[in-house]
Parts: C-alpha cells; sequence; structure tokens
C-alpha cells in the first residue's frame, strides 16, 4: 500500500479513504489481512496428504468434509475477555477462521479412509487411494 504523507507525521485522509473503500476492502489494512493459512498437497502410491498450517487451534476448533468429491476444511475459533473493575466494564472479543475446500479425484479415495490429525500446529489429512487405482507391480506374461 502506498500512502502519501504530508509533514511525514499523517497520512493524506483523501488516499486513506481511497484505500480503505477501493479494492478489497476484506484485505485492506483497516479491516485485517486474509487469513488463509498455507497449505501443502502431496500425492504417493498409497494416499494423497494434506498439510494446514494453522498454529494456535485446537483439533476442536476444525472441520473436515468430503461432500460430492470436494474436501472441505474449515476451522472457526472466538475469544472473549472480561474486566470488571472500578466503576468500568471492559469487554474484548476477536474471531479468527478459514475455510479451505479442495477437489478430490472422483472414484479414487476411499471415502470410509480418511484420517485426520493435529499436532504442534499442524492438520494433516489423509485420503487413502481405493485399491483398484493404485499402481500395480509389473508382472511378467509367459508367451506360448
Amino acid at each position: 500500500m502506498l500512502v502519501r504523507r504530508v509533514n511525514n507525521r499523517m497520512p493524506d485522509l483523501g488516499n486513506v479513504i481511497d484505500n480503505f473503500f477501493g479494492g478489497d476492502f476484506f484485505n485492506s489494512p483497516y479491516f485485517g489481512q486474509n487469513n488463509v493459512p498455507a497449505v501443502n498437497v502431496s500425492e504417493n502410491e498409497d494416499c494423497y496428504e494434506i498439510e494446514v498450517a494453522a498454529p494456535g487451534f485446537t483439533k476442536d476448533d476444525f472441520k473436515v468434509e468430503l461432500n460430492n468429491s470436494v474436501l472441505t476444511i474449515s476451522c472457526e475459533k472466538e475469544d472473549k475477555k472480561e474486566e470488571k473493575e472500578k466503576g468500568y466494564l471492559r469487554r474484548e472479543f476477536s474471531y479468527t477462521g478459514f475455510n479451505r475446500s479442495f477437489s478430490v479425484p472422483r472414484n479414487q479415495v476411499d471415502d470410509s479412509k480418511i484420517d485426520a490429525s493435529y499436532k504442534d500446529g499442524v492438520l494433516n489429512v489423509v485420503l487413502h487411494k481405493r485399491e483398484e487405482v493404485k499402481p500395480k507391480p509389473a508382472r511378467m506374461i509367459s508367451i506360448k
């Protein structure tokens, strides 16, 4: 974001308003950053594996769902704080969440063999392939 400064102390109000209302409001520096975690997706002979970097959550904050060959990983966390002292009440809350969806190759994943675990800030989802789509070893064919 480029902000022109007047007298090197205050940003130009015109640019602040343009930046606030222009472009993508929800990704503006005045609203907060887009909280989409980094994701690694890999494939091997037996499974597809998705790793989501999401520190600061618990496993109960996540929801993993497979519906019509779309795997959706979502997470929501709400924090509330309240302080009562001499003559005043202070309440604060924050909300963090994200939603990521992935297309799963049709008829390749065994729906009954999807595992998810959360450890050290990383959610790991493993989608096991069906036996019939796994690579088979080469075999020799005798010639008659």
